[in-house]
């Protein structure tokens, strides 16, 4: 299989890099500097699953279609924020060819409208991740706890598909927890609903977990909060089943965890927040359901005021 990953930060060097390591075909498409330095340096990966540096195979855009003339790609892999996602899907698009598919591992579901209008339905698998990572100043890819994995499926219900499982295999030579999933929807919507509400509750809070758990009524705040972003899950058809209820709430209930989105990282950062993407759609399916969400609506309402300020 032969693999494209646009980008090489956090998230798409961690896979992307695990995979190389192991001797599967990856290329990464990259911008002129990080050429530069991926040609001078390699690959550096910090993790605390293990530390590593090796010469990747990379293209900039300027040739990336000679480079697919000569031998198309099998798979190409979408890692970007969702606000960079209208130039993400041009700078791949000369690689998506009439049998090459894309996988995104964004957070939440509005992508995937743009990108079947794009590409094709059938051209986009359904695929998420769990890592939490960051390119640190010197270019080095920063892998900050031990999970990361990989899901990924066909938004169909058509099984484990050819592509599925051959991806599948990749992941296996590359030592990467994955799940290759027989109901990617269900994953989908169990991690959208847990994120929103971790996002929303964090960045309307500015605070972890652990702090809100200590403030009063939090702990009914973010029940509720969780509950708002089931209730649409329930009304798309995709009901969060029990047991995933409980691990979430557990993990949003925890007494003095350290826990809070990425959203607020960037947030307190100062930096672009994917807010539209997650706690907006969540909302405005909730909306379109007839649904109250008032906690939803406050958390987006203040993520509009930051965007506002930062863009002012």
């Amino acid at each position: 299989m032969r693999i494209l990953i646009l980008g090489a930060g956090g998230t798409g060097g961690y896979f992307g890099g695990r995979l190389a390591q192991a001797g599967v075909d990856v290329t990464f498409l990259v911008r002129p500097a990080r050429a530069d330095q991926l040609q001078g340096d390699g690959l550096v990966i910090r993790s605390p699953l293990g530390d590593a540096a090796f010469p990747v195979q990379h293209v900039t855009a300027d040739a990336l279609p000679a480079l697919v003339a000569g031998h198309p790609f099998d798979l190409v892999i979408l890692s970007c924020k969702a606000y960079d996602l209208d130039s993400s899907i041009e700078a791949i698009a000369p690689a998506v060819g009439p049998r090459t598919s894309v996988l995104p591992i964004l957070n939440g579901l509005h992508h995937y409208a743009a990108l079947d209008a794009r590409f094709g339905r059938d051209a986009v698998m359904g695929g998420l991740c769990f890592i939490s990572a960051t390119k640190d100043a010197d270019g080095a890819v920063l892998h900050l706890a031990k999970p990361a994995k990989l899901t990924f499926g066909e938004r169909d219900d058509v099984g484990l598909s050819a592509r599925v499982l051959a991806f599948a295999a990749a992941c296996v030579q590359g030592g990467v927890d994955h799940l290759a999933s027989e109901d990617i929807r269900q994953e989908q919507w169990v991690k959208y609903t847990f994120l929103t509400a971790l996002a929303a509750a964090t960045c309307l809070r500015r605070a972890d977990i652990g702090t809100i758990m200590g403030s009063e009524g939090g702990e009914d705040f973010l029940r509720a909060l969780y509950a708002e972003c089931v209730a649409v899950a329930e009304a798309s058809g995709e009901p969060i089943p029990a047991s995933a209820q409980q691990t979430a709430l557990a993990a949003l209930t925890q007494p003095g965890s350290a826990l809070k989105a990425s959203m607020l990282r960037d947030l307190e950062a100062g930096q672009q927040v994917e807010a539209d993407h997650i706690v907006g759609d969540m909302l405005a399916r909730a909306l379109g359901f007839g649904q109250d969400a008032p906690l939803l609506a406050q958390a987006f309402g203040s993520l509009q005021a930051y965007q506002t300020q930062r863009a002012g």
